[in-house]
């Protein structure tokens, strides 16, 4: 295909896309492509306001009135039900609420408690460290008795056994973009008495998922990533019905069945309210809503679809810089094992996607050696991802990304 014909292609894709009009509801500076919204989400336009009307009327006039009469006590589980519909929760069965190490800790040890004969929390080596340390914080608390396991990616199947007691297990691979049959898994820990919780931290706003329809016990998840709830927003946890009667480890006062009544011991309420902690973070919620309600407005079959169709056309615009530079594909071809990212491995893989920002273009990098490019179909176009390629490519040509400044990672990457 010649570069006339693709820049046709590509063009009427974007003109026939039911999605862009979403493109505008979003703060982006022209020329800019940002792939990195499975780290953080774009800035919704209407987040400001809501932000200004929350800080400016509910709290600068409202004051401590607005607990009640702008809903603040409310709203982590009003959002959560809102979640809930992306993920398929049944209403009161998601909070949104802390953060997603701390949903981690409370999801496992309610587990865990539903699982008391039973010693070992499994999951796979290379998950996310925040999920690994929390199993590993659990086992120092317990003194031992409580064991964090980790094994091989594709050995989680065959290690799952009578003495486990729950399976932590990330839904979307944070590196790779893999996909996890939740069904099959859920499913398989059932048959040997364990319970599951899944990270879907990749998962919510990305693709399609059906946690009653996979019998899933407890998720979690963050709100910064494609739910663009803006930077450290609330996480959210679901615990089924059936698992409400256990009992939190972090028994907070708003957890409590009559939070206002101060009451001397700890009764936990009956339904999900009972796995909130602390006092709601109404700033952040304000701003989660407000992109949860972005994600509700588009169809979720719709936005999948221009993923795959997305990551597609990287795939295939990015062999010929495979061949010439070295750039190994590390995210699968299948769209049943892809995510909304896409992934290659390069030694360089560092220095090139900070090279990258000279050329307009922000992807990221996990180590040792993973650039990932977001796929966010609401504010993503096809055009976008044929230029990215092309501004790689002039970027490698001329080994911009070997500069002194570029061998020296930052602390945050």
């Amino acid at each position: 295909m010649t570069d006339t014909m693709l820049a046709t292609d590509v063009s009427a894709l974007d003109a026939a896309d039911p999605l862009a009009p979403f493109r505008d509801r979003f703060q982006l500076r022209e020329g800019l492509i940002y792939l990195d919204g499975n780290s953080l989400g774009a800035l919704p336009k209407a987040t400001g306001d809501r932000l200004a009307k929350v800080v400016g009327n509910e709290w600068g006039e409202g004051l401590i009135t607005s607990w009640l009469g702008a809903e603040w006590s409310t709203a982590p589980r009003r959002i959560g039900d809102k979640i809930g519909r992306l993920i398929g929760a049944n209403p009161g069965e998601i909070v949104a609420t802390d953060s997603t190490s701390v949903n981690i800790f409370k999801a496992l040890t309610a587990a865990l408690s539903l699982r008391s004969e039973r010693t070992v929390i499994l999951s796979e080596a290379t998950n996310f460290p925040t999920d690994v340390y929390m199993m590993q914080g659990i086992e120092a608390f317990s003194g031992g008795r409580v064991k964090a396991v980790t094994v091989a990616p594709d050995a989680i199947v065959d290690a799952l056994n009578e003495d486990v007691a729950v399976l932590l297990l990330t839904q979307v691979h944070y590196k790779s973009g893999r996909v996890r049959d939740m069904a099959a898994i859920t499913k398989r820990a059932h048959e040997v008495g364990a319970l599951v919780v899944w990270d879907l931290s990749h998962s919510a706003g990305a693709i399609p998922v059906d946690l009653n329809g996979a019998n899933a016990d407890f998720a979690i998840g963050c709100g910064y990533k494609f739910l663009n709830g803006g930077p450290g927003a609330p996480a959210y946890l679901f615990a089924a019905a059936r698992h409400h009667a256990a009992t939190p480890v972090l028994s907070g006062w708003f957890g409590h069945a009559r939070p206002f009544a101060f009451e001397e011991d700890y009764d936990p309420a009956a339904g999900i309210e009972r796995f909130q902690c602390g006092t709601p973070p109404v700033l952040g919620l304000a701003a989660l809503e407000v992109g949860v309600d972005l994600i509700l407005e588009a169809d979720m079959a719709e936005i999948r679809r221009k993923s795959l169709a997305l990551g597609d056309l990287f795939i295939e615009q990015m062999q010929p810089l495979c061949d010439a530079y070295g750039f190994e594909l590390v995210s699968t071809q299948g769209h049943a094992e892809r995510g909304s990212q896409v992934a290659y491995a390069h030694p360089q893989g560092y220095q090139i996607v900070q090279a990258l920002k000279e050329y307009d273009v922000i992807a990221d990098f996990r180590a040792p050696d993973i650039l990932r490019f977001g796929l966010t179909p609401l504010y993503l176009r096809y055009r976008d991802i044929v230029e990215t390629v092309e501004r790689l490519d002039k970027a490698c040509a001329t080994r911009a990304w070997d500069k002194p400044q570029y061998h020296q990672r930052a602390a945050v990457t």
